[in-house]
This record gives structure tokens, sequence and C-alpha cells, in this order.
């Protein structure tokens, strides 16, 4: 990581300053007798703490600490496994409150400076600073199709700010002090910061947060197909497609939204050894260019409902295909 230059110095202890107090340590205890600690912040001013799922699923008991010292129970109004964001409402007063403004995701850019503010190993308030690494990263969802095949949360930032055990849930901030993306994971083999972590993009924030919060849950539109996450130049020779990029649809989802459009799959069996290249390649969605298949998983998530009609723009057999499909909702 690059150093902080001496101009950035007090930005910094001034962001810190106007931002720490919005930021919380979470300890959620299991029946089971574990106990998992993560982070959070305010997300309004009657009391709504966003955090991540996986920090506060199967808890029986939530404790949320602000950095004033006030500490409360917290309890779990809304969870999505999907793109691992859980809201834990607290009675507090106002004078604890401070929400943090969510950024346009869309504006991030790779190389520009970001902050991390959580609890890693239980040292609540640890500040980190780093650059956005990458854009429009796919993480795999804890659950599963029917057919054994992960569902995938999109819109995912990379960072190389450090990112420990403990700052799950926390805010990835740009460095007006707005929050960019919630921290959920890191890449290592370790288990400790290796300068790869992730967060949900702050626009995917926005659409699935309230709903959390209204309704309890994110009922996400669905296709009822599974693609390969990118197409290799090797792939792209292999099954002869006229380019390398698009979603190739490997499987359709019999009696799905797809299916009852007409979409096509490889023909090839799932456990077959490889591909037979005379699967649709989806090239756009409503317009909107698809160069792989985080680009039209964001696009549903953050544009997109269920019973909408959606267009998708295929590569069938050398020909390009329009294929209007009615969205269903993800099981």
């Amino acid at each position: 990581m690059a150093l902080v230059t001496s101009s950035e110095e007090q930005a910094l202890i001034d962001l810190y300053a106007r931002v720490n107090p919005a930021v919380v340590a979470i300890v959620a205890d299991s029946q089971s007798g574990g106990q998992s600690l993560g982070s959070g912040f305010v997300f309004d001013a009657e009391g709504h703490i966003v955090t991540n799922n996986h920090v506060v699923e199967g808890a029986t008991t939530i404790e949320v600490d602000f950095p004033s010292g006030f500490k409360t129970h917290g309890r779990v109004v809304g969870a999505d496994a999907d793109s691992d964001l859980a809201v834990v409402k607290v009675d507090a007063p106002a004078e604890q409150l401070f929400p943090l403004p969510l950024a346009d995701s869309d504006q991030v850019q790779v190389g520009q400076r970001v902050v991390a503010i959580g609890n890693p190993f239980g040292l609540a308030g640890t500040i980190t600073v780093g650059i956005v690494s990458g854009l429009g990263r796919t993480l795999e969802s804890t659950r599963v199709t029917a057919q054994g095949t992960a569902f995938s949360a999109p819109d995912i930032i990379q960072t190389d700010t450090a990112i420990n055990p403990g700052n799950s849930g926390g805010p990835l901030l740009n460095l007006r002090g707005e929050v960019i993306g919630v921290n959920k994971a890191i890449e290592s083999e370790s288990g400790v910061n290796s300068g790869i972590g992730f967060a949900i993009a702050s626009n995917t924030v926005k659409r699935i947060i309230p709903a959390l919060i209204t309704d309890g849950k994110f009922v996400y539109p669905y296709l009822g197909i599974s693609s390969m996450s990118e197409i290799s130049l090797a792939l792209q020779e292999q099954l002869g497609l006229p380019e390398a990029t698009g979603a190739y649809v490997t499987t359709v989802t019999p009696g799905g939204p797809s299916a009852r459009a007409g979409l096509r799959a490889d023909s090839a069996a799932l456990d077959a050894p490889q591909l037979n290249g005379d699967g649709d390649v989806i090239v756009a969605v409503d317009g909107k260019p698809v160069r792989q298949f985080s680009d039209l998983l964001s696009y549903l998530v953050n544009e997109a409902r269920p019973g909408q009609t959606v267009t998708l723009s295929v590569l069938r057999g050398g020909q390009r295909v329009e294929v209007p499909v009615v969205l269903g909702e993800r099981p």
C-alpha cells in the first residue's frame, strides 16, 4: 500500500473524528456458546444498524457497543444471506445516532483512496487505509439452487485496505466520509489480511437495506440460469464463440423464467467434461452491455424487480436475438 502523504494526514484525522462515532462493534452470542465479533454502522436516526448477515446469523443475544462507551442490546429486523447484509435495531438516545451517508458506488474508480473503520480482532475503532483494487467482482452466497450451484452476490468492490476478522459489517469509505461499501470478506489462506478484501457496493446496500427494514427480507428478481463467470480466450476458441465477452448460459432451470422465454443453455450434461458450445451468450440486458455475468447480476439486483420484463440480447448460432423475459422471484 502506498504511504499516506502529509497533505492527507489531517484529512484522515478529520474523517475519523467525523465518522467513527457512527461505527459500532457487534458481539453476537449463539445458543451453542459461540461468539461472533463484527462491525456495523448507523444507517438512520431510528436506530437501524447495517452489518453482515454472517455476523448475527443464529445469534440469541446481540450487544452493540458505540465508540462513546454506550452499550445496548440489538435485535435483527431483517437479513439477506445472498448479499450477506443484515439490519440490527437498537434503542439508543438521539445523541448516539450519527447516520452515515451512502455514496453512489457507480462513481467509484479503481485506484481511489478508501478507508475502513471497524472492530478487527475486537480492537474497536480501528482505521485502515488503502485503495480500490477492482470493481464488479462476484461472490458466492451461502445458499444454493436446486441444481446445487450457489446463488451469487454481484457488484462487489475489491480493496487492499487491511480487513481482518471483526471488520465484517463495517463501512468502506471514500475520503469524503461517505460509505461506498460494506466490508464483507477477505481472500486469505491464513484467515488474516492478505491485501485482498471485498465489500458490498453501496448502491446494492441502498436497494436491499430499506426492504430489510420494512419487510424483513429482500425479494430478488430471478432469471433461472447459470452462467460462466467470464469467457476466457481458450473457452471462446474451444466453443467457437464470436467473442470472449458476455454471459455464456450453461444451464436453464426447468420451468423458470428463462426456460419459459426460450433461452437456450449449452447441451452438455452438468457432469460432462466439457461444454458443447451451443448455448446462448447474453451480451446485453435492456440495451446495457453485459461483458461478464456479474454485469447481468448487478443490473437485475439494482435496477429490476420480480414481474418486470427485461430484454436479453443474445448471440445464438451467429445471430443476435432479442429475448424478452418476465422475471420471477429468486427461490
